[in-house]
């Protein structure tokens, strides 16, 4: 592997000069001397090492991504969008699962910043407040995306969940539905959970429909908690006549539950879902879903990280973009009551 070393010793000048021809500061060199060790680099093939030139700017052209959860199918649009944009402005990409975890997240937010990736796209488990705080003193430049950091001025780029939770509540109630039941994950201050929840009661006020609490059940993030919720409501004697899924991989074993409870979808019970899938267009009725813009989100994750990033003054700014979902009607709420 060629040296500045090589070149020098090749050239018969410094080190020192190799260096400033390599770096384009040719004020304290002639024109024959910086010929000369051009001629001498392309004849040894010499490729400077990126990693070192990195570290002199001290910056990387890599930023890092942190999901909460990546077995959500919902994130691989997100990060298609996101991988893609920085191809197309020069950046790569670092991806990071925190599989839910507060310790992992953080641990992959202090790995990131020792490798010296530019800035950090993050899908925040909302447990380290303290840690965001620091990255915003130290005008790090950071994306919040999907989920939002409370009282902190991070630039966030979110999804209209509340008016989501809205529109597939009222196509239930349009539909004659008024017993419509809610399943979320537990909120703990996970804002996409709790406008979620605020979206669907938004729905029920605004069409005179009492809010029955009981039909709002916080299920445990777990494997099959889900499901077994699910069956203990549809083997009571006030069951509802629509349940909302607020979640894709929630919604698999809500629609188990169902089937397993010998209850035909649509005639004996509506559902809508959140997110498009794959397998939301293959199941028989295709799915109602809540969509949302994940390739787009991730689009302007990227773009909005990568402009902090070469602006000269990287001040936070508490600014949320917020993007529309879509009611994407599919059979499985069926027809008017």
């Amino acid at each position: 592997m060629t040296t500045i070393g090589d070149i020098a010793r090749a050239a018969g000048v410094s080190k020192t000069t190799v260096s400033r021809v390599l770096n384009g500061n040719f004020s304290q060199v002639t024109r024959e001397t910086k010929e000369k060790v051009q001629a001498v680099i392309s004849s040894l093939d010499y490729t400077p090492n990126a990693l070192a030139q990195s570290l002199r700017s001290l910056k990387t052209d890599v930023i890092g991504i942190v999901l909460s959860d990546l077995q959500n199918p919902f994130w691989s649009a997100v990060l298609d969008g996101v991988e893609r944009t920085c191809r197309s402005l020069g950046y790569s990409l670092m991806i990071c699962n925190a599989r839910k975890d507060a310790a992992i997240e953080e641990q992959h937010i202090k790995g990131l910043r020792n490798n010296k990736v530019d800035g950090i796209i993050i899908n925040p488990t909302a447990k380290n407040q303290a840690l965001f705080e620091s990255l915003i003193e130290n005008r790090y430049p950071i994306i919040a995306l999907n989920r939002k950091i409370q009282g902190l001025p991070i630039e966030t780029i979110a999804v209209d969940n509340v008016k989501g939770a809205f529109l597939a509540t009222e196509h239930l109630i349009r539909l004659g539905r008024r017993r419509i039941a809610i399943l979320v994950y537990p909120p703990g201050g996970v804002s996409p959970r709790l406008e979620r929840i605020e979206g669907y009661i938004s729905a029920l006020n605004h069409y005179g429909i009492d809010v029955d609490d009981s039909l709002i059940r916080i299920v445990e993030d777990g494997k099959d908690a889900a499901k077994l919720a699910t069956k203990r409501m549809l083997a009571g004697d006030d069951r509802p006549e629509a349940i909302f899924s607020t979640n894709n991989l929630m919604s698999l074993e809500i629609l188990e539950a169902i089937k397993e409870s010998h209850i035909g979808i649509p005639h004996e019970m509506s559902f809508v879902g959140y997110d498009e899938t794959a397998w939301s267009r293959l199941v028989d009725p295709p799915l109602t879903i809540v969509k949302q813009p994940a390739y787009e989100m991730g689009q302007l994750a990227a773009t909005d990280l990568i402009r902090q990033i070469r602006s000269k003054h990287k001040i936070a700014q508490a600014k949320t973009h917020l993007m529309e979902p879509v009611l994407v009607v599919g059979g499985s709420c069926g027809a008017n009551a």
